[in-house]
């Protein structure tokens, strides 16, 4: 599946954050998956991107009226190598999201053992401020 850079994640980088690669090196390229959560409120929030620093930054200063504007300021609770492929990434995304399950979430946070296609995930060593 050959994708340009101005395709977009539903749900991700406004300026299209999840950009492709070329085909010879998309071995390369990672996507990864990104849990942030409400510092206001108790909201969490899932997506894929190629750049999570990056994206955090777009969820805590976009002017667009989005979910995660509502709520801001948000903080990355944890991040996940998750696939090479954006297609595969969105599998794992969706799945994530239909089981509109905070239990989830707060088991992916705390890292503990995860089941069926969640078990491809890869937590990427992160610090998170605890404030």
């Amino acid at each position: 599946e050959h994708l340009t850079v101005n395709q977009r994640v539903a749900g991700s980088s406004p300026a299209g954050g999840a950009n492709q690669r070329g085909s010879k090196a998309s071995f390369l390229f990672m996507y990864y998956l990104y849990i942030i959560v409400s510092q206001r409120v108790n909201k969490h929030y899932v997506g894929i991107t190629d750049d999570y620093n990056r994206r955090l930054e777009e969820h805590n200063t976009s002017e667009k009226n989005t979910f995660t504007s509502k709520y801001r300021p948000w903080k990355i609770a944890a991040v996940f190598k998750c696939a090479d492929s954006l297609s595969e990434a969105r599998k794992i995304e969706n799945f994530i999201k239909k089981q509109k399950s905070k239990k989830l979430l707060e088991k992916m946070i705390n890292d503990e053992p995860l089941y069926g296609i969640l078990t491809k995930l890869v937590r990427v060593p992160y610090e998170r401020d605890e404030t």
